[in-house]
Protein backbone atom coordinates (compact mmCIF):
# COMPACT_ATOMS: atom_id res chain seq x y z
CA UNK A 1 0.00 0.00 0.00
CA UNK A 2 1.04 3.48 -1.01
CA UNK A 3 2.10 5.96 1.81
CA UNK A 4 -0.27 8.52 0.62
CA UNK A 5 -3.19 5.28 1.02
CA UNK A 6 -1.63 5.00 4.22
CA UNK A 7 -2.36 8.28 5.43
CA UNK A 8 -5.99 8.70 3.70
CA UNK A 9 -6.81 5.32 5.73
CA UNK A 10 -5.90 6.94 8.68
CA UNK A 11 -2.93 4.20 9.77
CA UNK A 12 -0.25 7.25 9.38
CA UNK A 13 -0.27 10.60 10.97
CA UNK A 14 -1.15 13.54 9.40
CA UNK A 15 0.68 15.81 9.04
CA UNK A 16 4.14 14.31 9.18
CA UNK A 17 6.41 13.92 12.53
CA UNK A 18 9.66 12.98 13.18
CA UNK A 19 8.54 10.23 13.96
CA UNK A 20 8.78 9.14 10.02
CA UNK A 21 12.81 9.53 10.14
CA UNK A 22 12.86 6.43 12.35
CA UNK A 23 12.39 3.27 10.19
CA UNK A 24 11.65 -0.12 11.38
CA UNK A 25 13.90 -3.40 10.58
CA UNK A 26 13.48 -4.67 7.29
CA UNK A 27 13.24 -8.30 8.53
CA UNK A 28 10.39 -7.64 11.15
CA UNK A 29 12.98 -7.78 13.91
CA UNK A 30 12.58 -5.37 17.66
CA UNK A 31 16.16 -3.61 16.61
CA UNK A 32 16.28 -1.63 13.86
CA UNK A 33 19.93 -3.19 12.78
CA UNK A 34 18.75 -3.30 9.41
CA UNK A 35 16.71 -0.47 8.04
CA UNK A 36 16.09 1.05 4.45
CA UNK A 37 18.65 3.75 5.73
CA UNK A 38 21.10 1.00 6.17
CA UNK A 39 20.26 -0.53 2.56
CA UNK A 40 20.56 2.75 0.93
CA UNK A 41 24.42 3.40 2.61
CA UNK A 42 25.14 0.09 1.19
CA UNK A 43 23.58 0.45 -1.91
CA UNK A 44 25.37 3.82 -2.47
CA UNK A 45 28.76 2.25 -1.34
CA UNK A 46 28.38 -0.37 -3.68
CA UNK A 47 27.37 2.16 -6.77
CA UNK A 48 30.21 4.31 -5.73
CA UNK A 49 32.40 1.75 -6.16
CA UNK A 50 31.07 -0.08 -9.41
CA UNK A 51 31.58 3.00 -11.29
CA UNK A 52 35.02 4.17 -10.52
CA UNK A 53 35.76 0.27 -11.58
CA UNK A 54 34.03 0.36 -14.57
CA UNK A 55 34.72 3.47 -15.52
CA UNK A 56 39.01 2.60 -15.04
CA UNK A 57 38.56 -0.74 -16.19
CA UNK A 58 39.94 0.23 -19.56
CA UNK A 59 41.50 3.77 -19.44
CA UNK A 60 42.27 5.77 -23.07
CA UNK A 61 43.86 8.39 -23.80
CA UNK A 62 40.51 9.54 -25.22
CA UNK A 63 38.01 8.67 -22.42
CA UNK A 64 34.97 7.09 -23.07
CA UNK A 65 31.27 8.66 -21.47
CA UNK A 66 31.82 6.59 -18.01
CA UNK A 67 35.95 7.46 -17.65
CA UNK A 68 35.23 11.19 -18.65
CA UNK A 69 32.53 12.33 -15.89
CA UNK A 70 35.41 9.70 -13.22
CA UNK A 71 37.80 12.03 -13.98
CA UNK A 72 35.29 15.53 -14.02
CA UNK A 73 34.09 14.25 -10.30
CA UNK A 74 38.08 13.47 -9.25
CA UNK A 75 39.16 16.16 -10.90
CA UNK A 76 36.41 19.12 -9.71
CA UNK A 77 37.55 17.69 -6.26
CA UNK A 78 41.10 17.36 -6.60
CA UNK A 79 41.26 20.68 -8.68
CA UNK A 80 38.56 22.56 -7.40
CA UNK A 81 38.84 21.61 -3.78
CA UNK A 82 41.59 20.27 -2.32
CA UNK A 83 44.25 22.44 -4.67
CA UNK A 84 42.20 25.83 -4.65
CA UNK A 85 41.58 25.83 -0.83
CA UNK A 86 45.09 23.66 0.70
CA UNK A 87 47.17 24.46 -1.97
CA UNK A 88 49.51 22.23 -3.34
CA UNK A 89 49.94 19.93 -0.08
CA UNK A 90 46.20 19.22 0.13
CA UNK A 91 46.55 17.25 -3.18
CA UNK A 92 46.85 14.20 -1.37
CA UNK A 93 43.28 14.56 0.42
CA UNK A 94 42.07 14.62 -3.01
CA UNK A 95 41.01 10.90 -2.74
CA UNK A 96 39.12 11.73 0.55
CA UNK A 97 37.12 15.05 -0.89
CA UNK A 98 36.24 12.65 -3.63
CA UNK A 99 34.73 9.99 -2.14
CA UNK A 100 32.96 12.10 0.57
CA UNK A 101 31.67 14.22 -2.10
CA UNK A 102 30.12 10.94 -4.14
CA UNK A 103 28.66 9.65 -0.85
CA UNK A 104 26.94 12.41 0.04
CA UNK A 105 25.32 13.55 -3.48
CA UNK A 106 24.23 9.52 -4.17
CA UNK A 107 22.97 9.50 -0.48
CA UNK A 108 21.29 12.55 -0.76
CA UNK A 109 19.86 11.78 -4.08
CA UNK A 110 17.86 8.84 -2.76
CA UNK A 111 15.37 11.51 -1.36
CA UNK A 112 13.81 12.04 -4.80
CA UNK A 113 14.00 8.70 -6.22
CA UNK A 114 10.80 6.30 -6.36
CA UNK A 115 10.73 3.87 -4.07
CA UNK A 116 13.57 5.61 -1.43
CA UNK A 117 12.43 8.98 -1.20
CA UNK A 118 14.42 9.67 1.91
CA UNK A 119 17.83 10.48 2.02
CA UNK A 120 19.66 8.68 5.14
CA UNK A 121 21.51 12.26 5.73
CA UNK A 122 17.90 13.39 6.95
CA UNK A 123 18.98 10.99 10.39
CA UNK A 124 21.34 12.85 12.54
CA UNK A 125 23.37 9.59 13.00
CA UNK A 126 24.97 9.46 9.90
CA UNK A 127 25.89 13.45 9.13
CA UNK A 128 27.14 13.31 12.24
CA UNK A 129 29.60 10.54 11.41
CA UNK A 130 30.33 11.85 8.26
CA UNK A 131 31.57 15.35 10.39
CA UNK A 132 33.41 13.14 12.93
CA UNK A 133 35.63 11.30 10.20
CA UNK A 134 36.34 14.89 8.81
CA UNK A 135 37.42 16.03 12.64
CA UNK A 136 39.44 13.31 13.42
CA UNK A 137 41.18 13.63 10.13
CA UNK A 138 41.51 17.71 11.28
CA UNK A 139 43.16 16.89 13.94
CA UNK A 140 45.17 14.28 13.12
CA UNK A 141 46.47 16.58 9.98
CA UNK A 142 47.26 19.48 12.82
CA UNK A 143 49.11 17.55 15.22
CA UNK A 144 51.25 15.28 12.72
CA UNK A 145 51.96 18.78 10.91
CA UNK A 146 52.79 21.31 13.93
CA UNK A 147 53.25 18.79 17.20
CA UNK A 148 50.59 18.50 19.48
CA UNK A 149 51.63 21.13 21.59
CA UNK A 150 52.26 23.92 18.98
CA UNK A 151 48.73 22.58 17.03
CA UNK A 152 46.97 23.33 20.36
CA UNK A 153 48.03 26.81 21.16
CA UNK A 154 47.79 27.36 17.06
CA UNK A 155 44.19 26.98 17.49
CA UNK A 156 43.53 28.40 20.63
CA UNK A 157 45.64 31.31 20.73
CA UNK A 158 45.33 33.88 17.71
CA UNK A 159 48.40 36.01 16.57
CA UNK A 160 49.01 39.40 17.73
CA UNK A 161 46.56 39.83 20.56
CA UNK A 162 46.53 41.79 23.79
CA UNK A 163 47.72 39.25 26.73
CA UNK A 164 44.48 40.38 29.04
CA UNK A 165 41.94 38.98 25.81
CA UNK A 166 44.07 35.67 25.87
CA UNK A 167 41.91 33.88 28.49
CA UNK A 168 38.47 35.13 26.89
CA UNK A 169 39.84 33.93 23.26
CA UNK A 170 40.74 30.69 24.31
CA UNK A 171 37.30 29.60 25.80
CA UNK A 172 36.19 31.24 22.10
CA UNK A 173 38.49 29.19 20.05
CA UNK A 174 37.80 26.20 22.17
CA UNK A 175 34.33 26.36 21.64
CA UNK A 176 34.35 27.16 18.16
CA UNK A 177 37.11 24.63 17.03
CA UNK A 178 36.46 21.63 19.14
CA UNK A 179 32.78 21.82 20.09
CA UNK A 180 30.86 23.80 17.75
CA UNK A 181 32.78 23.21 14.40
CA UNK A 182 32.04 19.35 14.05
CA UNK A 183 28.49 19.87 15.15
CA UNK A 184 27.64 22.95 12.90
CA UNK A 185 29.07 20.25 9.54
CA UNK A 186 26.60 18.14 10.33
CA UNK A 187 23.85 19.98 11.38
CA UNK A 188 23.99 21.79 7.95
CA UNK A 189 23.75 18.71 5.86
CA UNK A 190 21.12 17.28 8.14
CA UNK A 191 18.89 20.03 8.23
CA UNK A 192 18.75 20.30 4.76
CA UNK A 193 17.84 17.02 4.17
CA UNK A 194 15.75 17.03 6.90
CA UNK A 195 13.58 20.03 5.67
CA UNK A 196 13.47 18.79 2.28
CA UNK A 197 12.27 15.53 2.98
CA UNK A 198 9.43 17.16 5.35
CA UNK A 199 8.32 19.72 2.80
CA UNK A 200 7.96 17.16 -0.06
CA UNK A 201 6.07 14.80 2.18
CA UNK A 202 3.71 18.30 3.22
CA UNK A 203 3.10 19.31 -0.25
CA UNK A 204 2.70 15.42 -1.56
CA UNK A 205 0.38 13.75 1.03
CA UNK A 206 -1.64 17.37 1.89
CA UNK A 207 -2.28 17.21 -1.90
CA UNK A 208 -4.38 13.47 -1.07
CA UNK A 209 -5.75 14.67 2.21
CA UNK A 210 -6.93 17.82 0.94
CA UNK A 211 -8.97 15.89 -2.45
CA UNK A 212 -9.89 13.31 0.31
CA UNK A 213 -11.71 15.92 2.55
CA UNK A 214 -13.43 17.52 -0.46
CA UNK A 215 -14.12 17.57 -3.91
CA UNK A 216 -14.07 21.65 -3.31
CA UNK A 217 -9.97 21.42 -2.31
CA UNK A 218 -9.50 19.73 -5.71
CA UNK A 219 -8.03 22.49 -7.06
CA UNK A 220 -5.69 23.24 -4.30
CA UNK A 221 -4.65 19.58 -4.39
CA UNK A 222 -3.04 20.07 -7.77
CA UNK A 223 -1.84 22.77 -7.46
CA UNK A 224 -0.02 21.09 -4.52
CA UNK A 225 1.29 18.29 -6.56
CA UNK A 226 2.28 20.35 -9.12
CA UNK A 227 4.53 22.39 -6.50
CA UNK A 228 5.86 19.05 -5.28
CA UNK A 229 7.39 18.22 -8.61
CA UNK A 230 9.14 21.57 -8.90
CA UNK A 231 10.10 21.23 -5.35
CA UNK A 232 11.74 18.13 -6.44
CA UNK A 233 13.96 19.86 -9.06
CA UNK A 234 14.62 22.15 -6.50
CA UNK A 235 15.83 19.23 -4.07
CA UNK A 236 17.96 17.97 -6.00
CA UNK A 237 20.03 21.04 -6.82
CA UNK A 238 19.93 21.23 -2.97
CA UNK A 239 21.36 17.75 -2.96
CA UNK A 240 24.74 18.12 -5.03
CA UNK A 241 24.85 21.73 -3.63
CA UNK A 242 25.11 20.22 0.14
CA UNK A 243 27.55 17.43 -1.03
CA UNK A 244 29.77 20.14 -2.52
CA UNK A 245 29.57 22.49 0.62
CA UNK A 246 30.39 19.75 3.30
CA UNK A 247 33.31 19.14 0.88
CA UNK A 248 34.16 22.39 0.93
CA UNK A 249 33.86 23.46 4.31
CA UNK A 250 36.37 20.15 4.77
CA UNK A 251 38.71 21.60 2.86
CA UNK A 252 38.66 24.69 4.93
CA UNK A 253 39.00 22.84 7.79
CA UNK A 254 42.00 21.25 6.66
CA UNK A 255 43.41 24.34 5.13
CA UNK A 256 43.53 26.28 8.93
CA UNK A 257 44.78 22.75 10.47
CA UNK A 258 47.61 22.89 8.02
CA UNK A 259 48.45 26.44 8.05
CA UNK A 260 51.57 27.91 10.00
CA UNK A 261 49.50 30.99 11.71
CA UNK A 262 45.05 30.11 12.24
Amino acid sequence: MSRAALVLSGDLPWPPSVDDFYLPDLFGGNSPWFTKFTLMVWLAVAAIIIFFLVAYRNPKMVPSKAQWIAESIYGFNREGVAREMIGHEGLRFGPYLTTLFCFIAVTNVFAILPLFQISPNSHIAFPAMLAVFTYVLYIYQGIAKHGFGKFIKQSLIPPDVPWWLIPLLMLIEFAQTFLLRPFTLALRLFANMFAGHIVLLVFTLGGFALLNASALWAPVSLLSWVLTVALTFLEALICMLQAYVFVLLTGSYLQTSLAEEH
